[in-house]
């Protein structure tokens, strides 16, 4: 699903909301979520989910081409833990595919 299937998916559920209110609101959700993580907040969405910001050290790496050896720095990358319910929806569905496999 892409952003504008989630905007398209949200104009159709709520008839009175445009498309254009539809990318408002979604462009509004995602900014905020955006904002949040980058003050180093964590968000928590109940039944769904949390975003948080993990932390990777410093390293070595190596330079693919001449083989030196390389300081990675440090850097705060964006974690997305799914919650229980997501979890079990997943593992759910694919226990269902698993079982009754679409024959092509």
């Amino acid at each position: 699903m892409t952003r504008s299937d989630l905007v398209a998916r949200l104009a159709e559920r709520f008839g009175q909301l445009t498309q254009r209110d539809a990318e408002f609101a979604v462009k509004t959700i995602l900014d905020a979520m955006s904002e949040a993580l980058a003050k180093g907040h964590r968000i928590e969405i109940r039944g769904f989910g949390s975003f948080s910001i993990n932390r990777r050290p410093p390293r070595m790496g190596r330079n693919p081409r001449s083989g030196e050896q390389v300081l990675i720095p440090e850097k705060l990358v964006p974690h997305f833990k799914p919650g229980k319910a997501l979890r079990e929806g997943v593992d759910k569905v694919d226990t269902l595919v698993q079982q009754d496999p679409i024959q092509s």
